[in-house]
């Protein structure tokens, strides 16, 4: 057993750890928070305008990185609020079935649920739409992460799309950011930038602010382009030298960690993007992140992390789903996602990776202490 097997074992036979024993019972492993909304889609490749049959689905960045943990075997929660109304009742029941635990989602009567309308691609790319004005979860604040099994967790998710749905909601993701350590857990950033949501002017800074907090901060180099004027991935680590593991996304090349160990070694490591006909990007970001953290949160090497979340990724994109089940058997074999890609990763940077020899997992849960 390597000392990475060891480590994934101790935090699973950990007392009160739900992970050996199912979700069913004990507190997650996992907390995801954020705005989860109903999604109207065409029943046909068609325009908004125009479409006659509409799909409605559940879409939100977290708890789609919820639904694929859970799927992978996790014990994850996703918290927020929904309103009393069916869009609310139908997230509810569509992430319970996918095996999250929604003990933590507050339902309230003053606001409704948030909605966007998803138009698919008919040759400009796929469009959205939000109405999430005023919703129910643009009213999360400090108040509601008192009620959330956070103290308990190993690692908190949560993405740059929360801060700008209202101050409040902003102040909450920095109190999370700012009181983890204490708490004991890890906290994972996807910068999610929208532009639809706030101006670079404001985002730029607040983003970088927040995730210089996190353990764990995940990016597209195109995202970090718009709003911080990075060129290159190690233009974002430039920007973010401290970040325990930061990873920078740039779409179809590759997929870049920048590990910073407790002993203070610094690590980076390239592994190729899967090549994988596209039928639409839209939660393919989310499932790389869970593809991501699985791996990591089960101690498996860098390579193995990077290619977990381009396993994922590359799920996501066949299909039109912000989340597409069925995934979870085939990306949970570590030998099935390393091979999968296209290439062999590669391991540049100022320190070998001799990772096969470290456990990650044991780094995670010390960051914190």
């Amino acid at each position: 057993m390597t000392d990475e097997q060891a480590g994934a074992q101790a935090l699973q036979e950990e007392p009160g750890n739900p992970v050996a024993s199912g979700a069913d019972q004990g507190e997650p492993q996992v907390v995801c928070f954020g705005e989860t909304m109903g999604m109207f889609t065409p029943t046909s490749t068609t325009s908004l305008d125009i479409a006659e049959g509409f799909h409605l689905g559940v879409g939100g960045a977290e708890s789609n990185v919820a639904a694929h943990l859970a799927e992978l075997g996790h014990h994850v929660a996703w918290a927020g609020n929904v309103g009393q109304d069916p869009i609310g009742t139908k997230i509810i029941s569509t992430l319970d079935c996918g095996g999250v635990d929604t003990r933590w989602v507050n339902r309230t009567a003053v606001s409704p649920t948030g909605l966007y309308l998803k138009e698919p691609d008919t040759g400009t790319g796929a469009h959205v739409f939000y109405y999430r004005a005023g919703s129910a979860a643009s009213e999360l604040g400090v108040a509601d992460a008192g009620a959330w099994p956070l103290q308990s967790a190993h690692l908190i998710h949560t993405s740059g799309i929360t801060p700008s749905l209202s101050p409040s909601c902003s102040a909450l993701v920095e109190h999370v950011l700012d009181h983890a350590a204490e708490w004991g857990t890890s906290v994972s950033f996807d910068v999610n930038y929208r532009s639809k949501l706030w101006p670079v002017s404001v985002a730029g800074p607040r983003l970088r602010e927040l995730a210089d907090k996190a353990t764990v901060v995940l990016v597209g180099l195109d995202e970090a382009a718009t709003i911080w004027g990075c060129v290159t991935s190690d233009d974002v680590r430039a920007l973010l030298p401290d970040v325990p593991y930061l990873v920078v996304k740039d779409g179809a090349v590759d997929a870049t960690e920048y590990a910073l160990l407790p002993d203070g070694t610094r690590r980076t490591t390239v592994v190729p993007a899967h090549k994988v006909e596209v039928v639409e990007p839209v939660g393919a970001g989310d499932a790389f992140a869970a593809g991501y953290l699985s791996a990591l949160m089960n101690g498996e090497s860098s390579e193995v992390r990077l290619n977990h979340g381009h396993s994922l990724a590359a799920w996501a994109l066949g299909s039109r789903e912000d989340f597409r089940p069925g995934h979870g058997l085939f990306a949970a074999t570590p030998a099935a996602a390393a091979g999968s890609g296209a290439g062999s990763p590669a391991a540049v940077g100022n320190a070998p990776d001799t990772h096969d020899s470290h456990s990650d997992l044991t780094d995670l849960r010390r960051l914190t202490v």
